[in-house]
């Protein structure tokens, strides 16, 4: 598949077939997914699999405080990816007092670019994913046994699509580009 044919066509998808993802696809979406670049290559990102049909239907029912939509979406995926990350390591130089105004935070930018290159990836090996960020971090770091020194920064539901969802109404890009010739 060309570059330009994944951006333009990958989807957030929330309507899952049964079908289960086979496990060599999904490790080369994950080797893949691994070169992502990270703060000062620091690569704090760490995936946390659930194919458990049990586990994820308890993090369904549990952590979405109340927010339907997400656990229906989790519970028709054929599996989860929950990133973590390690606290304190991305945005930071311990021997340096010379720090960016975003100190730490760099972590959440860093998360947030694996969790599109899985996305990505993901689409184009033909599995479609749901990047989804409303949760109880507490409750989903319990039920998972989230490592020490980690933070959850996102849930990626991943599985193959029922349908392919019409693209998104964008803004021109006069709305949104500026040059300063």
């Amino acid at each position: 598949m060309e570059t330009r044919e994944v951006l333009r066509n990958r989807r957030s998808v929330r309507d899952f077939t049964d079908d289960k993802v086979d496990r060599d696809i999904l490790l080369d979406i994950l080797e893949t997914s691994t070169f992502s670049p990270s703060w000062s290559n620091f690569q704090p990102i760490r995936y946390n699999i659930i194919e458990n049909e049990d586990l994820k239907n308890k993090i369904a029912e549990n952590c979405f405080m109340g927010y339907k939509l997400n656990s229906k979406i989790l519970k028709r995926a054929a599996g989860v990816v929950v990133l973590s990350y390690v606290d304190n390591l991305s945005g930071t130089y311990s021997l340096s007092s010379n720090q960016s105004k975003k100190g730490d935070t760099w972590a959440m930018f860093d998360a947030g670019i694996v969790a599109n290159q899985f996305a990505l990836a993901s689409y184009d090996k033909g599995v479609s994913t749901v990047i989804l960020g409303y949760f109880d971090e507490d409750k989903l770091s319990d039920i998972i046994k989230i490592r020490d020194g980690e933070i959850i920064a996102a849930i990626i539901a991943y599985g193959y699509e029922k349908h392919h969802p019409n693209p998104p109404k964008r803004k021109s890009l006069n709305e949104v580009v500026r040059f300063f010739d």
